[in-house]
């Protein structure tokens, strides 16, 4: 007899979080897939129409985690949707007392059913960080499962004090060539190593409201994943930031 899955350990009971598309040229793993060609264009070179809107923000290199409020609960979870509080993953676990330690900062932002995802720095995996700020950073915010367009998601995120992805551009097409220059003196995150890659977000006007089209990305193509992770180079852990550390600098609001 097969034993079903613990749902208590899914509260959202599904993935906290999908997989982006990348966009053609970037690197990618055995489970990534790429964009259309025709929508990496909208993207890149050229809109629809007037209606569509291009956001390009960098991409952080730590873990994918959520917190979900789930009645008057904040949960963390991880990108699976799993408990990050029992997760074997120290990070992970880390993470877990992170969001109880700021549950009224998540609490002010979110509705039941919604929850905040970002990127979790605590632990370089392979781009070591010097953080001006607190090791969360927002990318998206879900609700009924979909994603809240971007001035949406910043407006809402300001009632916590939580910090979002560095702004690399906002209007019309961007290049990744152009996008990648903006992004070689290390970002706005403070990267110590080459900054991975960036995120583009294609949105339009629908009437009155903001349809989120699609989110694509592009991975340089000499980033090694988890290149400074214990399990694969044999070292101890890097730290971006611990709650223990004097040097860690978080911003509260």
């Amino acid at each position: 007899m097969v034993t079903p899955p613990d749902d208590s350990l899914r509260p959202l009971g599904r993935k906290a979080y999908g997989s982006i598309p990348h966009l053609p040229g970037s690197r990618t793993g055995p489970a990534d897939h790429h964009l259309s060609t025709a929508l990496a264009r909208v993207c890149t070179e050229r809109l629809r129409d007037e209606n569509d809107r291009v956001i390009v923000l960098e991409k952080l290199d730590g873990s994918c985690v959520a917190a979900a409020r789930v009645g008057d609960e904040v949960v963390a979870l991880g990108r699976e949707g799993r408990l990050a509080a029992r997760s074997p993953n120290e990070a992970r676990r880390m993470w877990a007392e992170w969001v109880t330690l700021h549950a009224e900062r998540f609490k002010a932002v979110l509705q039941p059913g919604e929850w905040l995802v970002g990127e979790w720095l605590a632990l370089a995996h392979g781009t070591r960080y010097t953080l001006s700020h607190e090791p969360f950073v927002v990318f998206d915010l879900m609700h009924q499962g979909q994603r809240l367009p971007w001035e949406q998601l910043t407006t809402r995120v300001r009632a916590g004090g939580f910090v979002t992805p560095g702004l690399v551009h906002e209007g019309g097409p961007l290049g990744i060539d152009p996008a990648m220059e903006r992004l070689s003196a290390g970002g706005f995150h403070g990267a110590e190593d080459p900054v991975e890659g960036a995120v583009w977000r294609l949105e339009r006007q629908v009437g009155r409201g903001v349809r989120v089209e699609l989110l694509t990305k592009y991975v340089r193509r000499d980033k090694v994943d988890g290149s400074l992770l214990p399990e694969n180079t044999g070292c101890p852990a890097h730290w971006n930031w611990r709650p223990s550390a004097p040097s860690a600098r978080e911003v509260l609001p």
